[in-house]
């Protein structure tokens, strides 16, 4: 046996087998890298689908994470009306009425000149005035009732779900910078401890090469490590789920260890890119329930004309009844194509994020190590296995081109 490993080394050189731990370093580091990459990109689907082909786990997942997420978070906080509460009614009142207030003028016009343009020509002004001072009256009694009913009715008329999915359909790469910022540190550290597990693998590759050096074994040992510093990466990162002590040092899951500062941050991207007021309102207005909502608005702005005085006696002796319902009907039509812009507004919608975020973010701090992992893992999961699997693929074929290149 030790003329056989004298042998060896004296064909193949010190150099030769001193190179395998860091070949085995390299296809780590590669590997490794390349789950990463695969985790994220493409955002839509490359190749013959539905298997010839591969499309990042994350933006392939993103309606199962939408999903979770609001299963985990939103809904822990009992329902959308506790939510609204938090965001001060109160103030999202009085922006709305500034932003549409200094615009009644303007939309009186707009409805006028659409529908009843000769008449709306024809009266004096001093009529006229009379019609804008009435709204101004009217506008702010009827928009603060407007919020509190929409406030008590918010579950019934916002699908959270809804909301997620569709601005993720819209956007795919959203979730993905969304993870990415999170998820930096840890994603960071399954790239470079490719290189430290693969080094370890490939010390232990030395004497057994020595020991058996037929082809096979360089493909396989670059199976092995290809999949198994993928598989040790991410389990750093989530195991063990709770702190344990090992020669004197606390040892917890990378990602679980750093709990609060990723549910502040992880609440926070949530509440500027998905949960924000002007979403939420465009969801209100135009999503599934959007029948309800404009039934609210119509409940509240149609009854203003049967309260106009003059305006209402006006219309009625010149369009008669059924140009005074056309009326009531532009001006409800009207007050749902504007509810949505008071939110546009950058400033208020940052404003009430952070109000989100914070709320967000203590339910997630509240989380068990258990419970905080499945906010973001389960929903591609079931991808790490074949993430493995390829980078076990990977290491193979590396191994077939390190016998070709240093032993053949």
């Amino acid at each position: 046996m030790e003329l056989q490993l004298s042998q060896l080394f004296e064909d193949a050189g010190w150099m030769t087998y001193a190179s395998l731990p860091f070949m085995a370093a390299l296809i780590g580091w590669a590997t490794n890298w390349l789950a990463i990459k695969m985790t994220f990109y493409p955002l839509h689907f490359q190749g013959v689908s539905p298997i010839l082909g591969w499309q990042g786990v994350i933006p392939r997942k993103a309606e199962k994470m939408a999903s979770v997420v609001v299963e985990r978070t939103i809904n822990r906080f009992g329902n959308m009306d506790d939510v609204f509460r938090k965001l001060e009614p109160e103030k999202i009142t009085k922006h709305i009425i500034s932003q549409i207030e200094p615009r009644i003028e303007e939309y009186i016009d707009e409805i006028m000149y659409e529908r009843q343009a000769v008449l709306w020509d024809n009266l004096p002004y001093t009529v006229k005035r009379k019609v804008y001072q009435w709204a101004h009256n009217q506008i702010p009694r009827r928009i603060e009732g407007l919020v509190a009913e929409f406030g008590s009715e918010l579950s019934s008329l916002i699908d959270v779900k809804e909301l997620f999915v569709e601005e993720l359909k819209k956007n795919p790469g959203l979730m993905v910078r969304i993870f990415q910022e999170v998820g930096g540190r840890e994603f960071s550290f399954i790239v470079k401890s490719g290189l430290l597990f693969g080094l370890l693998f490939g010390l232990v590759q030395i004497p057994i090469w020595l020991q058996n050096s037929e082809f096979w074994m360089l493909p396989l040992f670059g199976f092995v490590v290809g999949f198994a510093t993928n598989w040790l990466a991410l389990n750093v990162i989530f195991r063990p789920l709770y702190p344990r002590s090992f020669f004197g040092f606390n040892v917890q899951g990378l990602f679980l260890k750093r709990q609060d500062e990723v549910s502040d941050v992880w609440s926070r991207l949530l509440a500027e890119e998905l949960i924000t007021v002007e979403r939420a309102a465009h969801t209100m207005v135009f999503g599934r329930h959007a029948d309800r909502t404009r039934a609210i608005i119509q409940k509240h702005i149609r009854p203003m004309l049967d309260q106009a005085g003059i305006l209402k006696v006006v219309a009625q002796l010149t369009v008669g009844a059924s140009g005074y319902v056309e009326l009531k009907r532009a001006l409800n039509d009207k007050a749902v194509q504007v509810s949505v812009e008071p939110f546009h507004d950058e400033s208020f919608n940052k404003s009430r994020s952070g109000v989100v975020a914070a709320v967000m973010s203590d339910r997630m701090r509240a989380l068990s190590p258990a419970e905080f992992q499945d906010v973001l893992r389960p929903a591609f999961q079931e991808e790490e296995f074949q993430l493995m699997l390829i980078g076990g693929v990977l290491g193979a074929l590396t191994g077939v081109v390190q016998w070709m290149l240093m032993f053949s």
